[in-house]
C-alpha cells in the first residue's frame, strides 16, 4: 500500500475539517483535507508532466512549511522516493547528497538554499529543475519555477501509484555524530507498519480532533513519521518554519500534540528551577508544597491507582496556583509529547509529570523509522525508554549493544551495501551502536552509545551522556561536552546559558563588554565551579568534572559542530577545540 492513501480516505470522512495549517503574512491559515489533497495531487501532476517518474528521486531543501509537506506526499503519492536536506545544510553537504542521490528535481525555501541549489545544478549533470516555495525568493527564470506557477494549470485528479511494503519511499541522509553520512533507504512499508503499531500501542480516542505542531525539522525521521502519523490518523498539523518563534508559536496555535528533543524540556526546567530559587520563601513554600502533591497524584496515576477526592482537590488548587501558568506557556492544551533524539533525565521527566504534563520518552534511529520503543499511558518506569511497540523485537549484543529486528528496520544504506552488512549481524539483527540493558520489568534502559564511552587513562569507564545530561539540566549551562577518553581525569566544553548569564552580569557587577571577555573573568569562572560543585554532588570521584572551559558562543550546526537535533559531534569539536583541551590538561 502507498503510504499517502490516507489521503483519499481522509477526505472522504472529513473533507471539510482542516488537515494542516501554515503561517502566512503574519496570519495563521488552514487548508481543509479537501484542499490539501487538491494541492497534493496538483503538485503530483506537476513532477509527473515535468518527467518524474516511479522510483526518481526528488530533493525538499527547506524550513518546515505547508509547502515542504505538500511536495513530500506528491512525490510518495507518484511512486518517487523523496530524499530531505536539512535547511542547515551548507552547500558542499547539499552537494554531496544531490550528487548521492542522484535527484531529479528539489523544492528550496529560501533565498541561501536556492543560490545554492544553482550553484549545484551548474555543476551537476542529473539534477534538472529548481522549484522555489517562496515567491519572496528572486530567481532566475532558467530551470528555475516558483511552485505556485509550477502546479497552476495542473489537474487535480491523480490516481496514486500503488506500491509494495518493500518498494522505496524516502532517502533520509543521517547527520550522523562521525563519519560521511549515508541514504537511509525506508519503505512504505516501514511508515505505514509503524503507525499501525503506534495506534495499537497508544489506543487514542479520537485522534482526528487532535492538533499537532511541526517544530522539528521534517528532514529529522523523528518530525517526519510523526507528522506523517498524525495525518494518517486524521489530525491537524501545523507548522513552523522559524524555530526560534516556539514559545509565541505556542500560545497562539495551542497544539495537543508535539514532539521534540530533551533540550526542549531541559531548558523549561531549568528556567523554572531558576526562578524558585530567586523567589521569596512563601513562594518557594507554595511551589514545593505544589510539586509534592503533583507527584502524589502523578505516581498513582502512573500505576494505575485512583486518586482520591482530597488529593484531587489539593491538586486543583496546586494548578490553579502554579502549574495553570507554566501550561498557558505552553499553550495550555499540550497533554501528549514524544520525546527522542537524545536521553533524558528521569528528574525532568518526573518534574513535567507532576505538573500534568506527560512526556512519552521514546527510543530509536533513522534507521528504525524513528520509535523501537517508548513510554505506555500507565506502568512506564522514569530513566528508562520504555517498552517495544508493534513487532520490534530487541536483543542485548556484544559489548551491550541494543539489536533489533522488526517492521521499522530500513532496507539498507542507498548504494552502500558494504556499509549495510556492517550494521547487520548475520542472522539478521539491526546493530543500534547504543548500549542498553533491560530492567527487571522488560523495559528499555540506554547506558550510552558504545563509540561515545570513555576510558580515562586510570582504566576508569566514563558514559558522557549522564553527566552531559546533569550539567544541562542547570539553568546556566546550554550545552556540555565531556571529554575523558585516555585522559586522567574529566573536562568539559561548556556553552553558558547566555540569556541567564546576561542577566546575573549586575548582581555581580560585571559590565558587559564580549562573551569572549565575560567567560574569562574570574568571578565567571568561580561561578561555575561552584555551579558545577553543586550539580556532581551525586557522582562518582572519577565521574566529576574537574576542569572546563566556558564557551563564547553555542556549537552551530552550520560549521558541524552540532546535528541538527542539537547532538554535539564529538570528533568535530575534539579536532576544532584540540588546543583549549589541551591546556586543560597542562
Amino acid at each position: 500500500m502507498n503510504v499517502t492513501h490516507f489521503l483519499n480516505s481522509n477526505t472522504q470522512k472529513f473533507p471539510l475539517k482542516s488537515a494542516i495549517g501554515y503561517k502566512k503574512k503574519e496570519e495563521w491559515k488552514e487548508l481543509s483535507w479537501a484542499n490539501f489533497r487538491r494541492m497534493v495531487f496538483k503538485t503530483a501532476n506537476a513532477l509527473k508532466t515535468a518527467g518524474i517518474v516511479e522510483n526518481d528521486r526528488v530533493a525538499i531543501y527547506s524550513d518546515n512549511s505547508a509547502e515542504w509537506i505538500i511536495f513530500d506526499l506528491a512525490v510518495l503519492s507518484l511512486g518517487a522516493v523523496t530524499v530531505p536536506i536539512y535547511s542547515t545544510n551548507n552547500l558542499e553537504q547539499a552537494e554531496y547528497i544531490l550528487a548521492d542521490s542522484e535527484a531529479k528535481i528539489i523544492l528550496v525555501g529560501n533565498q541561501d538554499q536556492y543560490d545554492a541549489a544553482v550553484e549545484i545544478l551548474n555543476k551537476n549533470q542529473v539534477l534538472q529543475q529548481i522549484i522555489v516555495s517562496k515567491k519572496s525568493v528572486w530567481i532566475q527564470k532558467e530551470k528555475s519555477q516558483y511552485l505556485e506557477d509550477f502546479i497552476k494549470k495542473c489537474d487535480e485528479h491523480f490516481e496514486i501509484v500503488e506500491k509494495d511494503d518493500e518498494d522505496l519511499a524516502t532517502i533520509i541522509y543521517t547527520s550522523g555524530t562521525t563519519g560521511v553520512p549515508k541514504g537511509v533507504m525506508l519503505t512504505h512499508g516501514n511508515f505505514y507498519k509503524c503507525f499501525d503499531a503506534h495506534f495499537d500501542f497508544f489506543k487514542f480516542k479520537n485522534f482526528e480532533n487532535e492538533h499537532s505542531l511541526a517544530f522539528l525539522p521534517l528532514t529529522h525521521v523523528f518530525e517526519r513519521s510523526w507528522t506523517l502519523l498524525c495525518l494518517y490518523g486524521g489530525a491537524k498539523v501545523t507548522f513552523l518554519e522559524n524555530t526560534k518563534l516556539i514559545a509565541s508559536t505556542l500560545t497562539e496555535v495551542k497544539p495537543t500534540m508535539m514532539c521534540s528533543v530533551p533540550r526542549f524540556y531541559q531548558k523549561i526546567y531549568a528556567g523554572i528551577q531558576e526562578m524558585v530559587s530567586e523567589s521569596t520563601e512563601s513562594k518557594k513554600k507554595i511551589f514545593n508544597w505544589a510539586m509534592k502533591v503533583g507527584a502524589e497524584v502523578a505516581e498513582l496515576k502512573r500505576t494505575g491507582k485512583s486518586v482520591s477526592f482530597s488529593l484531587k482537590l489539593k491538586n486543583y488548587i496546586a494548578n490553579t496556583l502554579v502549574f495553570k501558568k507554566i501550561k498557558h506557556k505552553m499553550g495550555g492544551n499540550l497533554w501528549f509529547m514524544p520525546c527522542g533524539g537524545a536521553s533524558i533525565s528521569a528528574e525532568v521527566t518526573q518534574f513535567f509529570d507532576a505538573m500534568g504534563i506527560h512526556i512519552t520518552v521514546g527510543y530509536g534511529l533513522t534507521e528504525t523509522t524513528a520509535t523501537l520503543t517508548a513510554f505506555p499511558f500507565q506502568n512506564y518506569e522514569y530513566g528508562t525508554a520504555g517498552i517495544t511497540l508493534g513487532d520490534t523485537k530487541i536483543r542485548i549484543g556484544e559489548n551491550d549493544e541494543i539489536q533489533a529486528k522488526g517492521s521499522g528496520i530500513m532496507k539498507g544504506y542507498y548504494k552502500k551495501p558494504a556499509e549495510t552488512a556492517e550494521v547487520f549481524t548475520n542472522d539478521g539483527w539491526f546493530k543500534t551502536g547504543d548500549a542498553g540493558k533491560f530492567d527487571e520489568k522488560g523495559n528499555l534502559v540506554i547506558t550510552d552509545r558504545i563509540k561515545d564511552l570513555m576510558k580515562t587513562s586510570n582504566g576508569k569507564y566514563v558514559a558522557p551522556q549522564p553527566i552531559e545530561n546533569l550539567l544541562s539540566n542547570n539553568n546556566f549551562i546550554t550545552q556540555a561536552m565531556v571529554i575523558a577518553e585516555g585522559k586522567p581525569f574529566v573536562t568539559a566544553l561548556i556553552i553558558p546559558n547566555f540569556e541567564a548569564l546576561k542577566e546575573l552580569l549586575p548582581k555581580l557587577n560585571i559590565p558587559f563588554t564580549s562573551w569572549e571577555e565575560i567567560v574569562n573573568t574570574d568571578k565567571i569562572k568561580d561561578f561555575y565551579h561552584q555551579k558545577l560543585d553543586e550539580i556532581q554532588k551525586q557522582l562518582s570521584g572519577f565521574e566529576k568534572v574537574k576542569k572546563f572551559v566556558l564557551m563564547p558562543a553555542e556549537f552551530e550546526i552550520t560549521t558541524g559542530e552540532i546535528t541538527p537535533t542539537l547532538k554535539v559531534k564529538r570528533n568535530v569539536v575534539l579536532a576544532k577545540y584540540v588546543d583549549l583541551i589541551d591546556k586543560m590538561y597542562s
